[in-house]
């Protein structure tokens, strides 16, 4: 029996640490004024939809395996195991964006280390360093990782606080730097706006992540639903409050999307002679991207761990360490997979065309999962067990709820395919994000169709 380590605090940091980043706060501050309208147009198509469905599902079965066990439930073994299976791998190629941006970022609290922002080797080297530092941590089990989640949170805020008075320093004593209006406000139509728009909902993500290991969270039923709705307001704080204050200080067309952030407390606190901000906010840029690499190894390490109890994965993936409670042969998979796709993303192209790529890779792969849980959540139509979070218009609420997230899902799934306009190679750019999610969804038949097979001759025998 798995040991209920989490508490409400817990639960609301992870979703703070798990539903937020601040690479796509330098993402949309490179796009304009018109992205803080995407923000909220982004908070509404795929947020509150899935924070709905996420309640609804987690009352109901607030199981270890989370998106694996509804989608099973609702439509068989089959969707439950490909469901689980291309949730798990949306790991491998955003575990790799979401650590080329922290070592970005970390050059910042180093003297003289401009030139490592081109720097191949460099980047390669953190990012894999990184991965195995997380990996390692989850192996020590929830009780140890718990605590990277909870400082990776604290330090987001600390570094999102640091944003904001840059921006209020800026807009006071320069006005704006970019020109914030209504018209500004509108969000473009144009091929490179929608590809920004499959972004940002990408960006909303997170909230369905703790349902993975909600065997591990004291009283879920109830922590769950009240960890997200004070966690919410966090969130989007740090998503809009982050890109203005970006835009308030620096010009929308020179905010670089890998180091913007950092870009810009460096900018102000130059001028404001407050030099050792800094490293200062450098170093706690890279300490929220570490909790955040934890908080994703750990909840997603326990889909396999759920396949291997159900003999779709080698049995060793259905086994924890006896000591630490840890789904060991999930946690060492996932981060030799993870590296494997750092050195593919990089290949053929710079520091800088390798992040889009991984950036690309990740909304395609993680959206996949998606169009299984809103799905599910039209179809289980159940009773919510007395004492468990109720949705204001019941199950019509949810199926309203599910239909917008199944329309965000599709439409970013297909723009993610489109490669940005400044790519060098589109070809090999399309190759790259289209070419590895059919490997990784035709690796999860192959394993899930020799598993069948293996428990029918079992059965016949």
């Amino acid at each position: 029996m798995l040991k209920r380590s989490l508490g409400l605090l817990d639960v609301v940091l992870f979703f703070v640490i798990a539903g937020s980043n601040l690479q796509w706060v330098a993402t949309a501050a490179a796009a304009g004024p018109s992205s803080i309208s995407v923000w909220i147009l982004g908070c509404l198509a795929m947020f509150v939809p899935l924070a709905i469905v996420v309640v609804y599902l987690s009352s109901i079965y607030p199981d270890e395996g989370g998106i694996y066990v509804w989608s099973k439930r609702a439509f068989g073994d089959f969707a439950g195991f490909m469901t689980g299976w291309t949730y798990w791998t949306t790991n491998f190629p955003y575990f790799a964006a979401l650590l080329y941006f922290m070592a970005g970022n970390a050059l910042f609290a180093l003297p003289n280390a401009a030139a490592l922002r081109a720097s191949i080797p460099f980047f390669v080297t953190v990012s894999i360093a990184a991965l195995a530092f997380g990996t390692v941590l989850n192996v020590f089990g929830l009780d140890v990782e718990k605590w990277l989640n909870n400082v990776g949170a604290a330090a987001r805020w600390a570094v999102t606080l640091i944003l904001l008075g840059a921006g209020v320093y800026a807009w006071n004593r320069f006005g704006p730097a970019t020109q914030i209006d209504a018209r500004s406000l509108v969000p473009g139509a144009g091929v490179k706006d929608l590809i920004f728009w499959s972004t940002i909902a990408f960006a909303w993500v997170g909230p369905e992540s703790i349902s993975c290991i909600a065997g591990e969270i004291k009283n879920p039923r109830r922590s769950i639903p009240l960890g997200l709705a004070l966690a919410a307001p966090l969130i989007g704080g740090i998503y809009i409050l982050g890109t203005l204050s970006v835009l308030a200080a620096v010009p929308a067309q020179k905010v670089d999307g890998l180091f913007g952030v950092m870009q810009t407390i460096e900018h102000i606190a130059s001028i404001a002679s407050w030099r050792f901000v800094t490293p200062v906010a450098a170093m706690l840029v890279a300490v929220s991207v570490l909790g955040s690499l934890g908080a994703w190894l750990g909840s997603l390490a326990r889909l396999p761990f759920v396949a291997g109890i159900d003999a779709y994965l080698p049995r060793v993936f259905g086994t924890m360490h006896p000591k630490y409670h840890s789904p060991v042969a999930s946690l060492v998979t996932q981060g030799v997979l993870a590296a494997i796709v750092i050195v593919i993303g990089q290949g053929g192209t710079s520091v800088s065309g390798a992040y889009e790529v991984l950036v690309g890779m990740a909304v395609l792969v993680t959206m996949v999962p998606f169009l299984f849980m809103f799905s599910a959540a039209i179809k289980i139509r159940e009773t919510v067990p007395e004492g468990a979070a109720r949705i204001p218009g019941g199950h019509l609420t949810v199926v309203i709820a599910s239909v917008v997230g199944l329309f965000t899902t599709i439409a970013s799934i297909v723009l993610s395919t489109i490669p940005p306009a400044d790519e060098p190679n589109k070809p090999l750019a399309v190759i790259k994000i289209v070419g590895l999610t059919l490997v990784l969804l035709a690796a999860g038949a192959l394993f899930y169709a020799a598993a069948a097979r293996k428990k029918r001759l079992a059965a016949a025998r």
